[in-house]
């Protein structure tokens, strides 16, 4: 009983944190806190669901969060006519002959006799299969980039509303599980190469994949326009300015005395909120069974030792293989929902700091294995990474106050302000990792 006070209570601190940022600042603030609160918990929970129930560490998260925006562009955006005319189905052709380069290299190496025919047919498939995949695809992409890239210059997506696709936006939310299922192919790949790496080779590989990942959708301008970015995707909630021009919402905003943009940009939050509370609840609850389960059971025994699982007749590779693509693919979601609330994708903003080692920092404080935990770390460190800058600020104009204007001391503290989100997730993990090493809420 003491222990379910005490996490209720924990739940309990970190809403009021929230409700007072409402209060004290604004109330689009502590929305936008709750919307990333709620993405950043789902992040949580698939890299819990790898580290906490099987101790994979894997430190790609960015590029299976990137892997779910790029699904959302993809499946929200518009095509564009004119690039498909251009040169789409070239670039189609060139993926198809790279693909098939590779298999043959696979067939041969498998099939024929270690030898000297065996390796002149492995260089003679690679090397023309990728002169002639250049050829083809390089042909295509450069027709594709060169319609009006200032405004399109690639492919686009498969929404075909037409100049009405924003009107779609339900194809933003059918992005998500497809965001999942970009995270999982991709999972799978790397699983199916790296998973036999001891813990500190299969971090190595996930970071340089993820970075991979990330070079690819920057320079590929094709595929999502790179670095120019994508911008104005449909939303699955209203516009603020439909708000704002019906009759109804204006006389309700002026009964309560809210100015109609703010509380249009409100609702909105509030709309968005409810959607990714739903997603949130159904991969808690489905984490949740998946932890008291037989199956829960046997993935904690592999992670405790491995050599007796395997005694046991237990495939731990299989098993691997399965709980990394399934928290993989939990990212690859909430990486689409985050797309989604910001109606744009960004390639140059996917960070390591931000999207793997602020997700870890979040698990590890919430409580490695404990899915609750995994959730308050999401909220409890996303609320700290956007209020530790301005109570920082605060707090350096306080103690700098009876200085004079010019004081070289005074000027060094307000402008190491910026550095206090770094300084502050640092020393919590220290703080946690020394005092709670279990996490706040432990797992049992």
């Amino acid at each position: 009983m003491k222990t379910t006070v005490k996490n209720v209570s924990l739940f309990f601190i970190v809403a009021c944190l929230i409700a007072g940022t409402g209060l004290i600042q604004s109330w689009n603030t502590a929305l936008f806190i709750l919307n990333m609160g709620l993405i950043s918990a789902i992040m949580a929970l698939g890299v819990n669901l790898q580290w906490g129930f099987a101790g994979l560490f894997n430190v790609g998260i960015m590029g299976f969060v990137a892997l779910g925006g790029l699904a959302s562009v993809l499946i929200s955006m518009p095509p564009t006519n004119d690039a498909w005319a251009a040169g789409g189905l070239h670039v189609l052709l060139g993926l198809v002959l790279g693909a098939a380069t590779v298999t043959a290299a696979i067939f041969v190496q498998a099939r024929i006799k270690a030898g000297r025919k065996k390796t002149l047919s492995t260089i003679c498939i690679l090397v023309g299969g990728f002169f002639l995949f250049r050829y083809v695809f390089d042909g295509g992409v450069n027709a594709v980039e060169a319609i009006d890239a200032a405004s399109t210059g690639y492919l686009g997506g498969l929404n075909f509303g037409g100049e009405n696709y924003k009107e779609w936006g339900f194809m933003t939310i059918i992005s998500w599980p497809v965001g999942g299922m970009f995270a999982a192919g991709v999972a799978w790949l790397i699983g199916k190469t790296a998973l036999g790496l001891r813990s500190d080779y299969l971090a190595i590989a996930t970071l340089g994949i993820s970075e991979i990942i990330i070079a690819v959708m920057k320079n590929e301008d094709w595929l999502a326009r790179g670095v120019k970015n994508v911008i104005g995707l449909p939303r699955p909630v209203p516009y603020e300015i439909d708000l704002q021009e019906s009759a109804i919402f204006l006389e309700r905003a002026a009964s309560i005395g809210v100015d109609p943009v703010t509380a249009s940009s409100i609702v909105v939050k509030l709309a968005y909120a409810g959607l990714f509370t739903v997603v949130l609840v159904v991969i808690l609850v489905l984490a949740q069974m998946a932890l008291a389960s037989p199956w829960g059971r046997m993935m904690r025994a592999i992670r405790d030792n491995e050599n007796a699982a395997e005694a046991m007749g237990k495939n731990v590779t299989a098993r691997h293989l399965q709980i990394f693509i399934l928290g993989s693919a939990i990212c690859g979601v909430a990486g689409a929902m985050m797309t989604t609330l910001d109606s744009q994708l960004t390639p140059g903003s996917y960070q390591p700091l931000r999207f793997t080692f602020l997700i870890w920092v979040m698990v590890i404080v919430g409580g490695s294995g404990n899915n609750f935990g995994s959730v308050l770390g999401g909220f409890l460190i996303f609320f700290l990474w956007v209020q530790v800058e301005p109570m920082g600020a605060f707090l350096m104009h306080g103690i700098t106050a009876g200085m004079a204007e010019d004081n070289g001391l005074r000027i060094h503290l307000l402008e190491s302000v910026a550095h206090m989100r770094l300084l502050t997730m640092g020393l919590i993990l220290i703080l946690v990792l020394r005092f709670a090493p279990k996490g706040l809420i432990p797992e049992k």
